[in-house]
């Protein structure tokens, strides 16, 4: 992050595309014209993204210098940062246990992080490092196949993770409310989930390095109580209660949507990869580490819990890790919990909320958005896109839990599906392109790689509910319309759209596809 007192950064390096200078953000978009010589920028400002990583820039700071000083997120902040984008603890994986019982809920834990986390940290540590900079995912699916399908996965990522991030405020007073039944509801509470959702935005315009030593702190709170759980819970363990199941009594919906609600969003972490220090090197290691960290995580806390106290699954539901503790070890583990949960949610929300408003700064970049997101406050915070995620936050909070996390689930599955296709063809189309981490598999072994995954999202949808499919169906339609809508608000000239000169050309090998259109061969 730029240092205190910086000045807001201008925007005079993002060439407008109305002007004489101006450039096409992708091959075949509207203006179709070449980038010219930037005497501030550097050699990798001509080359196809990509293909330049050791000279990749991003958005230089107030003083006309490059990005690098932007670039000060390390591993261990960025490993945290991670593990809040994923995770942020055991809390809401009970509902495995009450779903489908202790054998399928440890099973699920360890088999999903196979089929399903691990192909998508792989991805975004390759594709990440191919393009380190704040659009992530958005600009690997317009890389691939053009900038209309590029903005649809941008749209379904961020309404995705807002609706995501609507869920931890809600959580965070569903545990205090114990103590303090005002926020149960009404007024109170809708002050509340205000005044939370306020504070929580002010730490993510302070910046990342704040964002990720807070991710730290609260991490750290969050996960010590479960390891004196499960050192008090060692004289209490019967290893036959983890092999009970009837699998004849199994809420399938329940158990796949609580697995995978909290086994993914690894890509999102890509829309900071511009904000991180070498991130070539950074991002494989910390995507590494966050996997062990999450999956132990999990299986810690679910062996203890399942194998020191008699199954109840009716018990397991959300919050029933905090009853476990005062069974084990009385009511001050308890409270400790509960304390953990709640800051938990908080250190979720500032993770997400970064993701989320950084991949619009990122897109706007592009010229995919106004030249306003663009803008970074005196922190190098992307202030529009925060106000923007904290607005979606707000208005989605008065969601219910179970309709929040299908909805999400929804809409996450088809981002993924564009996530995949990119990297396939991404490996196809440009083999040479170097790749600062390369997963380890040739083309055909990344796509047998691929096939679980896809047969896991079409799971998820095809068990989702109709009121979920058709909300979800409508808020993709919104997208399809919205980028043909923004082109013309730009062809009109009513609003501003820039692309950073800075950044290399995306260097797709085919026109982009427009809806109707075939995807190219």
């Amino acid at each position: 992050m730029a240092a205190a007192g910086r000045s807001e950064v201008p925007l005079a390096v993002i060439q407008d595309r109305s002007g004489s200078t101006a450039t096409s953000a992708y091959p075949g978009s509207d203006t179709g014209q070449e980038k010219p010589t930037q005497n501030t920028a550097s050699t990798a400002s001509s080359a196809p993204m990509g293909e330049c990583s050791t000279e990749y820039r991003g958005l230089p700071d107030g003083n006309g210098e490059g990005a690098e000083a932007l670039r000060k997120v390390s591993i261990v902040p960025l490993v945290f940062l991670i593990f809040y984008e994923v995770s942020g603890g055991p809390f809401g994986i009970e509902d495995s246990v009450g779903a489908a019982g202790p054998l399928l809920a440890i099973a699920g834990f360890l088999i999903l992080p196979v089929i399903w986390s691990i192909p998508e940290a792989l991805i975004t540590a390759e594709l990440g490092t191919m393009f380190p900079e704040n659009g992530g995912y958005v600009v690997w699916v317009a890389s691939a196949l053009g900038p209309y399908w590029g903005f649809q996965q941008g749209w379904m990522k961020w309404l995705s993770g807002v609706i995501d991030n609507a869920l931890y405020p809600v959580l965070f007073l569903d545990y205090l409310k114990s103590a303090v039944p005002a926020l149960g509801g009404g007024p109170p509470r809708a002050f509340a989930v205000l005044g939370l959702t306020a504070v929580l935005t002010l730490l993510n315009y302070r910046g990342l390095t704040v964002v990720g030593w807070v991710a730290i702190c609260l991490g750290v709170f969050s996960v010590l109580p479960f390891f004196v759980m499960g050192l008090i819970s060692l004289p209490k363990l019967r290893p036959t209660r983890w092999l009970v199941v009837d699998l004849h009594n199994v809420d399938w919906n329940l158990y796949l949507n609580t697995l995978f609600w909290n086994l993914n969003y690894w890509d999102s972490i890509s829309t900071l990869s511009g904000e991180v220090d070498n991130p070539g090197k950074t991002l494989p290691k910390a995507l590494f580490y966050a996997v062990i960290f999450v999956v132990v995580g999990y299986l810690y806390p679910l062996l203890a819990g399942t194998g020191a106290v008699p199954l109840d699954r009716g018990q397991w539901s959300d919050g029933y890790f905090a009853d476990i503790a005062k069974l084990m070890g009385g009511a001050w583990l308890m409270w400790w919990v509960q304390a953990a949960a709640a800051l938990s949610n908080m250190g979720m929300f500032v993770a997400e909320m970064s993701s989320d408003s950084y991949q619009l700064l990122g897109m706007a970049e592009r010229g995919m958005l106004p030249a306003f997101f663009a803008r970074r406050s005196r922190h190098g915070t992307p202030l529009v896109g925060i106000l923007f995620s904290a607005s979606g936050v707000l208005l989605l909070s008065s969601m219910r839990f179970q309709e929040i996390v299908a909805a999400e689930n929804f809409l996450y599955c088809f981002g993924m599906l564009l996530e995949f296709l990119a990297f396939v063809l991404l490996r196809v189309r440009r083999p040479d392109a170097p790749r600062p981490y390369l997963v380890p598999l040739g083309t055909a072994g990344c796509v047998a790689m691929l096939v679980p995954p896809t047969a896991l999202i079409v799971v998820v949808l095809a068990l989702s509910t109709l009121k979920v499919a058709l909300v979800s169906l409508g808020a993709v339609a919104v997208g399809l319309v919205l980028q043909p809508g923004l082109r013309l608000v730009e062809k009109k000239g009513w609003l501003r759209f820039a692309v950073n000169s800075d950044l290399p050309d995306m260097g797709a090998t085919h026109p982009p596809a427009a809806p109707g259109e075939p995807l190219a061969p």
